[in-house]
């Protein structure tokens, strides 16, 4: 009876933190030599400020394209609805978040009318913990082809 006790406190335990949601809070350094970014051209920024509370997360991104430095910052609720944010030069960007089944990865499928010759934009990122460092998958397809890389990026105190 005690042993099947004991047991059972264990497997509780287990779960509820396996239940528990990735927290990406912090601030975090891009490790390019971790990385696998495209050759000609990255989306990957060079460092990411995530705040996460609860169902919602602030992803402040800091970026160089062509020289110039930009900031964008985009805020999600981590259930589903639909979220829109500015992405650059003041185009709409509406975005869905949502947790995998086992709350260890974050989807977000985000999709912008750039116009022009890009035409419209998809784009997915999958935000994930792997050995302490942060993930992003990212997938972004345009009338340009896709443009898929893996940005790893170091936590920074």
């Amino acid at each position: 009876m005690k042993k099947s006790l004991v047991f059972l406190i264990t497997i509780l335990f287990c779960s509820a933190l396996n239940a528990q949601d990735i927290d990406f809070s912090g601030a975090w350094k891009l490790n390019s030599s971790k990385s696998n970014l495209n050759y000609d051209f990255t989306l990957a920024p060079a460092t990411i400020i995530v705040i996460h509370k609860g169902n919602e997360i602030s992803i402040e991104k800091h970026s160089n394209m062509q020289g110039q430095e930009y900031k964008t910052t985009d805020k999600y609720t981590c259930d589903g609805k639909e979220c829109i944010n500015m992405a650059w030069e003041n185009m709409e960007k509406k975005s869905t978040a949502v947790w995998s089944d086992d709350k260890k990865s974050l989807k977000v499928t985000s999709k912008l009318a750039a116009g022009g010759d890009i035409g419209d934009v998809s784009i997915v990122e999958i935000y994930r913990m792997d050995n302490g460092n942060m993930i992003l998958d990212s997938v972004a397809s345009s009338s340009y082809g896709d443009l898929t890389e893996k940005m790893v990026y170091d936590k920074q105190q």
